[in-house]
């Protein structure tokens, strides 16, 4: 698969909250970086990661806008959605949006790094909410 081929794959089972398909798209040295800039290495903790933040927000899924394709690295321009709860179970106050993008490095047809960039204050302020 060319590099924008596996990074849609990998958007695809993050929709699909298909955890297991997106640790085989990860390398075995995944590196996830998020909005704050704090890094999880290792496809395993990066799968773990993935399984709980999917565990509570349950419908979280990327819209990209916007696919830009340089070599190796793929830039993903859109929104981030979902409905955050702490319990897993879906609640109209807790639905969020935020405009995001996304970096992918891709490496030898798997993804090597992922990293968001997104405003992730309406989630944060939802968790508190619930707190």
């Amino acid at each position: 698969m060319t590099p924008l081929e596996v990074v849609r794959a990998f958007v695809d089972r993050i929709n699909a909250h298909d955890v297991d398909g997106l640790a085989a798209l990860m390398t075995e040295d995944h590196r996830f970086i998020d909005s704050l800039g704090q890094a999880v290495h290792g496809r395993k903790a990066v799968r773990a990661g993935w399984d709980q933040y999917l565990g509570m927000v349950r419908d979280y899924r990327l819209l990209a806008d916007e696919w830009l394709c340089d070599g190796s690295v793929v830039v993903l321009l859109g929104t981030a959605e979902g409905n955050c709860s702490p319990d897993g179970a879906r609640k109209p106050a807790g639905s969020w949006t935020t405009p995001a993008a996304w970096r992918a490095v891709v490496r030898g047809g798997q993804l090597a790094e992922w990293r968001v960039y997104a405003d992730n204050e309406p989630i944060r302020r939802l968790m508190r909410s619930q707190a």
